[in-house]
């Protein structure tokens, strides 16, 4: 089989959370486990770091596989969902796997994967790992996928874990509370394992310092150890004053531009720390290196990613409640003459919540990803006008985006996101 022949086949064999959502999720590390065992548990030949949390995992993963790519190592960099190739989800040294890779790894395993049916997930881990441990990599940075405590991921033995900030999302597997949610994501905490959590919050401290209690697990909550005291964007980076515990002032630049960034921050600088006490390598230099260049060293897409400046173009993959109230923040903040929002969202999110966040004064552009999970373009443009958010339904995102770039005036912006699925069709058009 070609590339395009593999990629259709596990699609077709393992289901894919990206486009059918719970159908996919195989709640149990059984078949992971099996397929760990077959090909000789690749994950125990390289360290590895683990991340899970609701919102900011893939930019603190990134971060840290940048700095310490900046360090010298050879870095393994694990991600989802992919937005434009199968292939952006398995990264050494920010170089994507390579097709003839993923047609061997199926090629050579083939009978294994019919026979244990695997979930999509479950087979692009398993490939994730084999992969790393062909390539001889120094650190896997390895994000988890969903929740924490049964996710494919979990078979790892990290040198350390992280918890990103915790938001309601996926509540229908994951429980609709952040304690619930907490619960799950904990599950990645094992016995003697460091572990950061990017912030302190009130629901969800009382979870997490229990299981680390029994595990015996250090933790350490990000944001009572950094805090950003300034932020500014100047020249294509985002700038940052941070005061660590101990009142010390750094300074860093950031190729990432949301505001959002600054809780990854701190949270990246916590792991950072940590590691470097573990006996880990890393420089100052390396750190402030590796930040500048976070998205150029691992090509992380989708974050407040300005596709155009004029009139500025901006998109995101921000897809909950949580992380859209701060694109929102961020848009409000932005100086223009006008704004127009191209939005489009999954239809198990909650779009009530999502809705009540949207501004009242932009022009919108209701629109629909071409995934079964999407919400259709009608219905979202029927409960938004119900709250009294002005716009047109389009049947497909390019039609959407068009518009808005034929109405845009110069100094205008326009912002496209609600769902990873709108922003992976708009950077293939890119």
């Amino acid at each position: 089989m070609n590339f395009e022949q593999t990629s259709q086949y596990i699609y077709s064999l393992a289901l894919d959370f990206q486009q059918v959502g719970m159908k996919a999720y195989n709640a149990g590390l059984t078949k992971m486990h099996a397929l760990d065992a077959h090909l000789q548990h690749p994950h125990r030949k390289f360290c590895s770091i683990h991340v899970a949390g609701t919102n900011g995992k893939g930019s603190v993963a990134s971060m840290l596989a940048a700095v310490l790519q900046q360090a010298g190592y050879s870095v393994g960099l694990y991600t989802s969902p992919h937005l434009t190739r199968f292939t952006e989800r398995i990264k050494v040294n920010g170089q994507e796997i390579t097709e003839p890779a993923v047609v061997d790894f199926v090629a050579r395993h083939r009978s294994l994967i019919e026979q244990v049916q695997p979930s999509f997930f479950e087979l692009t881990t398993a490939m994730a790992f084999d992969y790393f441990a062909a390539q001889n990599v120094d650190y896997a940075v390895v994000e988890v996928g969903l929740g924490g405590r049964l996710d494919s991921t979990r078979i790892i033995a990290p040198m350390l874990s992280i918890i990103t900030h915790i938001a309601l999302d996926h509540c229908q597997i994951l429980g609709d509370t952040l304690p619930q949610i907490a619960f799950e994501k904990g599950g990645i905490i094992q016995q003697r394992i460091p572990v950061v959590v990017g912030t302190w919050q009130q629901e969800t401290h009382t979870v997490f310092e229990p299981i680390a209690q029994q595990n015996n697990a250090p933790l350490f909550f990000a944001d009572q150890h950094y805090k950003v005291l300034h932020r500014s964007i100047d020249n294509g980076l985002q700038h940052f004053t941070v005061q660590d515990k101990s009142n010390n002032i750094q300074h860093f630049a950031l190729d990432l531009l949301g505001n959002y960034q600054q809780k990854n921050l701190c949270t990246a600088l916590m792991a950072i720390e940590i590691l470097q006490a573990q006996g880990v390598s890393i420089s100052a230099q390396d750190v402030a290196t590796g930040l500048r260049q976070t998205a150029a060293l691992t090509h992380l897409q989708g974050r407040w990613q300005i596709l155009q400046k004029s009139p500025c173009i901006v998109c995101d993959i921000a897809h909950n409640a949580d992380g859209l109230q701060q694109t929102m923040s961020q848009l409000a903040e932005y100086e223009c003459d006008r704004r127009h929002i191209v939005l489009g969202l999954s239809a198990d999110k909650d779009i009530a919540a999502i809705v009540r966040l949207l501004p009242r004064e932009a022009v919108y552009y209701f629109t629909q990803a071409a995934s079964a999970r999407a919400l259709p373009a009608v219905d979202l443009a029927q409960q938004c006008r119900a709250v009294g958010l002005q716009g047109t339904a389009y049947s497909t995102i390019k039609e959407a985006v068009a518009q808005a770039k034929l109405t845009a005036a110069a100094n205008d912006l326009i912002y496209i996101g609600g769902s990873a699925f709108v922003v992976a069709e708009v950077l293939a058009d890119v």
